[in-house]
């Protein structure tokens, strides 16, 4: 006897339905991804020039060195400069130059930054103060730029 197969019982409306995404569903999503982006760039971009400016304070460390281990030695020694204190700069990506001035009581170290993608360059200037009781220079740090945009070390006591 042969088996027959009615028309009726196989599914009708799996038939020509589609199985993709509604315009609603890609709708929210593309909706999602512009709040995450308007929240995140911001941050991001911060971040970004944040972490220039700490190169900027690295390669400043070594400058202040150079006036430390200067200093040490002759601590009378006025009108530092960058030859006087045996250091010296080439610019990089991020940072333009690093000057070296005043005396060895006071001296001054400032970073100039270039190419940071903040508003205006931030200058960095670190002051310091010797001490003669441990013969150690006690360093602060200042700059023009907005304190969101320095690393921890030189953003303002506010």
């Amino acid at each position: 006897m042969p088996i027959r197969v009615r028309r009726d019982s196989v599914r009708s409306d799996a038939i020509g339905k589609s199985t993709g995404f509604t315009l609603i569903e890609l709708m929210i999503v593309v909706a999602v991804i512009a709040v995450i982006l308007t929240v995140a760039l911001p941050v991001y971009t911060t971040y970004t020039i944040r972490a220039k400016v700490g190169e900027a304070l690295a390669v400043a460390d070594a400058a202040k060195t150079a006036v430390a281990a200067t200093c040490v030695e002759d601590l009378l020694l006025t009108d530092l400069t960058n030859s006087k204190a045996g250091y010296s700069f080439t610019p990089s990506k991020w940072v333009q130059s690093v000057n070296i001035s005043g005396d060895c009581t006071e001296p001054v170290v400032k970073v100039s930054t270039q190419n940071t993608g903040a508003p205006s360059d931030p200058d960095i200037v670190l002051s310091g103060e010797f001490a003669t009781s441990n013969q150690r220079i006690t360093w602060v740090c200042t700059s023009n730029a907005e304190d969101r945009l320095l690393p921890a070390e030189c953003r303002s006591e506010d």
